[in-house]
């Protein structure tokens, strides 16, 4: 039963994992854009999701860890890898060699909040479908 749980909200919980570490990139960008020599970084976020949601689909069924001694408690793996950071290339490079351009990265900002907010709404509809369909039987 929780595995079925856990393999409806697995897509939404990756995705939220990785949107929240985007922000804090950006954000981080941002904090640094008068920093000199400052390299601007982000994720590709799409690509990042992709792989995360292949490593926690195995083709044998559920992942599952192993146990080494009787007193442990079995339990799934989950997401634990850090999204591989990628170097921005500016379009136009400073005199001082940061490369973060503020008019993207509010941009990017703006993006990434708008689609964690709409991962959050979506999270919130399937968690109400599967509460009304417990409560009616």
């Amino acid at each position: 039963m929780l595995d079925k749980l856990d393999n409806e909200f697995r897509f939404q919980q990756q995705a939220l994992h990785l949107l929240t570490k985007r922000q804090d990139i950006l954000a981080s960008n941002i904090a640094n854009a008068d920093t000199p020599r400052y390299l601007a970084r982000d994720i590709d976020f799409t690509q990042q999701l992709k792989d995360a949601t292949e490593r926690m689909q195995p083709a044998n069924g559920s992942l599952t860890l192993r146990l080494t001694s009787s007193q442990h408690i079995a339990g799934i793996a989950s997401m634990t890898g850090e999204p591989q950071l990628l170097y921005r290339v500016p379009d136009q490079p400073s005199a001082d060699g940061n490369t973060v351009d503020m008019d993207r990265e509010r941009v990017n900002f703006a993006d990434n909040n708008m689609k964690y907010q709409s991962s959050l709404t979506f999270l919130t509809s399937q968690i109400k479908n599967m509460m009304s369909v417990i409560s009616q039987g």
